[in-house]
């Protein structure tokens, strides 16, 4: 067993301790700014937002709070800067999903066409993205059932591109009233909470014969339910469902951090 010297020791000590103070210019946006938001994710996904705090982050990411306060000011801007970060790259993969299918369909759009080009970036994502988009998939399902802090987040990061979903949806369903359509998407939008927090219970439930977690499955179905769900509720027959859209997206960049500074769609809301 080889002895380590005194010096050595505290060298090993002392890259233990917190990080106190700035950062070097070398940590970048990718460094420990990353680091600190991948942990306050992983938090805020399994605790919610009033369940963490700045400290618990610091200790788990092994730096100072004054890092935390440096970058990101104040808790609640932390847990915005953990939203938006994913938000901008999964709304811009929907739009340009959505207008895809759009420009592909011509005049013969199905609502059940448009609801899978809707959720098929989740589908990327899930399948390929990593843990933290699982961390990310589970914070959003929280967001979407709290209505303390829920309601008011995912109005602001989400509802441009659930208004392009909507506008879609009038032009597979015409004539159906707006009315109609949006409570057809609240429902959609439970079963979007269900499905994103992956609980197991459709496992336990179904004693094994379905899996929460084959999201390719599980979004297919979600899309011909909703689709469904959506002529029903409006009383207006969409048109036949040819094929289904499993179009790819571009693929996936190796590491996450080089995504974050991907430019938000210029939607309004």
């Amino acid at each position: 067993m080889t002895t380590q010297k005194p010096d050595e020791r505290a060298a090993r000590s002392e890259s233990r301790k917190p990080r106190r103070g700035r950062p070097p210019k070398s940590d970048g946006p990718s460094g420990t700014s990353e680091l600190i938001l991948d942990v306050a994710e992983d938090l805020f996904s399994k605790h919610g937002l009033h369940g963490v705090s700045i400290r618990d982050v610091a200790n788990e990411a092994g730096v100072d709070t004054a890092l935390l306060h440096y970058y990101f000011g104040t808790k609640l801007g932390l847990f915005d800067a953990v939203f938006k970060r994913r938000a901008d790259i999964l709304n811009a993969d929907r739009f340009a999903s959505l207008d895809a299918y759009e420009r592909e369909a011509g005049g013969a759009l199905t609502a059940e066409g448009v609801i899978a080009a809707f959720l098929q970036p989740l589908v990327e994502w899930g399948e390929k993205g990593g843990p933290g988009w699982k961390h990310y998939f589970a914070l959003i399902s929280q967001a979407n059932a709290n209505p303390v802090w829920g309601g008011e987040t995912m109005a602001r990061y989400f509802d441009a591109v659930i208004r392009r979903l909507i506008d879609l949806l009038r032009k597979a369903l015409p004539g159906a009233r707006d009315e109609d359509l949006y409570w057809a998407y609240h429902n959609l939008s439970g079963a979007l909470t269900l499905t994103l927090g992956e609980t197991g219970r459709l496992d336990r439930l179904s004693n094994g014969l379905c899996r929460s977690g084959d999201l390719r499955l599980a979004y297919a179905n979600m899309a011909r339910f909703a689709a469904a769900g959506f002529q029903a509720s409006s009383g207006v027959p969409s048109r036949p469902n040819r094929t289904t859209p499993t179009r790819s997206l571009p693929p996936l960049r190796a590491k996450f951090p080089t995504t974050i500074n991907r430019p938000a769609p210029s939607r309004a809301a």
